[in-house]
């Protein structure tokens, strides 16, 4: 039985514009942060600053960070009248194996806040499904420097709404290559969740993901970045593809680096109740000390 949260209007309204409030107060950031940063900093400090947004754009980099993703879609449903705002918590965390080889745990914690995405449906706002990818990674590049990763994903069916998750507790392979060449970063990202327990009465889960990317670093660390996230819908035989394009600075808060991104993206596809048209993104990524772990 469903046991959806019927938010009023007024309020569902409230929390969207704070959340857009938010993203907007990331993206003056992008404004004021660059000339303070410029002030004082030495050639050293910029390659180092530069060095360090690369890194981030390699999803399983031999760093602590934790991003904050933002995502703002519209259009959703069949009477298109329905929006979702989306916030990814997703913490990267490397732990050392041996000498050769890393295990990075990577989580993504969805919150939402989300209306009308069909008739009658009301407002939901809360955790989504937790999914967790662990990669096993050798801890230097092949000799044609090449970054990878394998593991398994996992799905936790945490979800505070019904309307707000599957369900179902899903497993599967995910796989990770990526390259450095010059400036550039290239690679490409990929799951598969199977559900294998769960509420018999929701639909099963048959999900391919495929997430290729590129992006090019500057020496005053300003990066240009994008990439799809792809995703194939075996039950229903539906297509979801979103392209986006961002652009992201790395700046200092004292002496913790973060990454601030704002981007656009476009609905190439979707299933018919979808969103459709433009979708908005903005993300900050904390960079954390490895001390924290050790």
């Amino acid at each position: 039985m469903c046991t959806t949260t019927r938010t009023p209007r007024k309020s569902s309204r409230l929390i969207r514009f704070g959340w857009l409030t938010i993203g907007l107060l990331v993206a003056v950031c992008f404004v004021v942060a660059p000339p303070s940063q410029a002030e004082g900093t030495s050639d050293s400090e910029l390659t180092g600053d530069a060095d360090l947004a690369q890194e981030l754009s390699n999803p399983i980099a031999d760093l602590i960070t934790i991003p904050i993703q933002m995502n703002y879609d519209s259009n959703i449903g069949r009477s298109d009248d329905g929006w979702k705002l989306l916030t990814n918590i997703q913490p990267v965390i490397p732990f050392a194996l041996n000498d050769d080889w890393n295990l990075i745990t990577r989580t993504i914690m969805p919150v939402i806040s989300q209306d009308d995405i069909f008739p009658g449906a009301g407002s939901q706002f809360g955790l989504g499904d937790i999914s967790e990818s662990l990669f096993f990674s050798p801890k230097e590049p092949t000799s044609g420097g090449v970054i990878w990763g394998v593991g398994p994903i996992l799905l936790l069916p945490t979800a505070t709404d019904d309307l707000l998750g599957a369900k179902k507790w899903g497993a599967g392979p995910a796989a990770i290559v990526v390259t450095m060449r010059g400036p550039w970063t290239l690679g490409v990202l990929a799951n598969h969740i199977w559900s294998y327990a769960g509420d018999s009465d929701r639909q099963d889960i048959s999900n391919t993901f495929v997430q290729p990317f590129a992006a090019y670093t500057w020496p005053n660390a300003w990066t240009v970045s994008a990439q799809t996230e792809t995703t194939y819908n075996w039950k229903t035989e539906d297509w979801s593809v979103p392209i986006n394009v961002a652009v992201a600075k790395l700046v200092r808060w004292g002496k913790l680096p973060v990454s601030l991104q704002a981007g656009v993206g476009y609905w190439a596809e979707s299933p018919e109740t979808g969103p459709e048209g433009f979708r908005f993104r903005f993300q900050a990524n904390f960079v954390l000390p490895k001390s924290l772990f050790q």
